[in-house]
């Protein structure tokens, strides 16, 4: 999938993260703003009474260059896994990896296999299928992709989602992995065989690895046309959607696997509520989860009580970013139990002037950005999953946490300061952790963005402040019906990534560096 840009005990073990929805930039004409050469202090409560969504996980995806870094020389691809899926510390305490609880795995549709004849450009955007022309499948296929789930596993990654950008070329209209016309390539006849294959595909990889998916995305951004040759993909309507998951949800009861449907992982959050500039592809909360809909299926035993889109285009101007995410909770609210995910996202386009996703940057003004986004998906969206797009990127452009050489057998690798951005809150927020709530005691103005939650199976308490200013800021944290005993501080900014320094007491001020993201980690007794 996805962006069409080219080089695109009683003791309860808790955990909390503090999740404060300070949304506005700093104001330098407010007296009450802190400067450069002032300090203020923040005074924030944290309220274990108010209880908000649960986090299910922080992921990633292998596309596309796993299939390549997959079969890179040892050492380097399992020091790229270490990054990525790493809980372990080294002896000074400073975090391996951001600890991903989750891995997005691409079913390709044979683009590769193809060549240039799949009129695909871009070798590194093409992809295997397991699915021959004949109708048999070779487990031999997306090698390099497999060692990645593998490592994921063996580093204690505990949830797999597969999905495809296109159905198999051998199944599609036009013979190949991108659409025509912006029309659907798959014709509805082929439904059931789609299905079949989707989970041949989930059995296959399990029995090959013994690596089973608990999640399947059976479409990927349908409101795009998918008309440009740059990546494989294919449009679909709702009415479209609603057929395959239909037939896909008979097939996996059929054959009893344990595994839920993700729908529909639509291209801007607002198709999730809204028709915008698709008529017959938006509102899908209406039409998947409301039982008047023609589309309705939330009656369906396989689909999760889970809704997914993607922040493309919708993170800038900061207001418009809030205003969307406020209408997507509302919308969210009118279906009880549903739940969002924010399946996928990078940094893509100019974003209202703010930042622009060309060129790559390695350092803190995109992990500044990318935190920014997270922050606002978590706390008004409401999100309980979040994902990020490319894992490994070959690209000049704001689309990878990990960058390396464009070389298919060998090559060095970057690592980018969006990684431990996204650290700071795939590694300390796990899955089953749950958002509360936090108020503020004193009323001056600030940029801070802070999180919190809380966690039944952790002996730890963990908070992410984001700091996208030039200003350092104390801050003061009270808890109610909670003692902590200390807490540790995991600083990133131009010069740390997610490395530990200060030890704080529950009584201390917290001293907030200028352009930074910091994590406390603490005890609970």
């Amino acid at each position: 999938m996805t962006y069409s840009f080219f080089p695109k005990g009683t003791a309860f073990l808790l955990s909390l993260i503090f999740i404060f929805s300070c949304n506005n930039h700093q104001d330098p004409t407010d007296p009450n703003t802190a400067t450069d050469d002032e300090t203020h202090t923040v005074r924030l409560k944290l309220d274990l009474s108010q209880r908000y969504q649960t986090i299910d996980n922080f992921g990633a995806s292998d596309a596309w260059s796993c299939q390549f870094v997959g079969l890179w020389p040892e050492d380097k691809k399992n020091a790229i896994a270490d990054l990525l899926f790493s809980m372990e510390t080294s002896p000074d305490g400073q975090p391996q990896g951001i600890g991903l609880s989750l891995w997005r795995f691409n079913i390709g549709a044979g683009s590769a296999e193809q060549g240039e004849a799949s009129d695909i450009p871009d070798e590194w955007r093409r992809a295997e299928s397991f699915m021959l022309a004949n109708g048999q499948y070779n487990w031999e296929k997306q090698v390099g992709q497999q060692w990645f789930l593998q490592a994921a596993q063996e580093r204690g990654v505990d949830y797999f989602l597969a999905f495809p950008n296109s159905p198999p070329v051998h199944m599609t209209t036009n013979g190949k992995a991108y659409a025509f016309n912006g029309k659907s390539n798959l014709d509805s006849e082929n439904y059931e065989a789609f299905a079949s294959y989707l989970a041949n595909v989930v059995e296959g990889i399990a029995d090959h690895t013994g690596i089973s998916f608990q999640y399947l995305s059976p479409v990927n951004e349908p409101q795009w046309d998918w008309s440009d040759a740059n990546q494989e993909g294919t449009p679909f309507t709702n009415n479209e959607i609603a057929g395959i998951v239909r037939a896909l949800n008979t097939e996996l009861e059929n054959r009893k696997l344990a595994i839920s449907i993700d729908i529909a992982e639509a291209g801007k959050i607002n198709y999730l509520y809204a028709t915008d500039d698709k008529p017959q592809r938006g509102e899908q909360i209406k039409h998947f989860f409301d039982s008047n809909s023609a589309n309705y299926l939330g009656n369906l035993s396989k689909v999760g009580n889970v809704i997914s889109a993607h922040s493309y285009f919708t993170t800038s101007p900061a207001q418009e970013a809030i205003r969307m995410r406020e209408e997507l909770a509302d919308e969210l609210a009118g279906v009880p139990g549903l739940k969002y995910w924010m399946s996928e996202y990078c940094i893509l386009g100019d974003n209202s002037g703010e930042i622009q996703g060309n060129r790559r940057d390695l350092g803190m003004e995109a992990a500044l950005y990318l935190a920014e986004v997270i922050h606002r998906d978590l706390t008004i969206a409401n999100a309980s999953a979040w994902q990020w797009w490319l894992a490994i990127s070959p690209y000049d452009y704001k689309d990878g946490l990990i960058y390396v050489d464009k070389n298919k057998s060998d090559g060095n690798f970057y690592e980018s300061k969006m990684l431990w951005a996204l650290g700071n809150y795939s590694r300390f927020i796990r899955p089953g952790a749950q958002r509360i709530g936090v108020s503020e005691e004193n009323s001056k103005s600030h940029p801070l963005l802070v999180s919190s939650y809380i966690h039944p199976e952790l002996e730890q308490s963990s908070t992410v402040i984001v700091n996208n200013s030039s200003g350092s800021f104390q801050l003061a944290l009270s808890f109610e019906d909670a003692d902590i005993d200390s807490l540790q501080a995991y600083v990133t900014h131009s010069a740390a990534s997610l490395t530990p320094t200060v030890s704080y007491s529950e009584e201390d001020e917290i001293t907030i560096a200028p352009n930074s993201i910091t994590t406390l980690v603490g005890k609970i007794r």
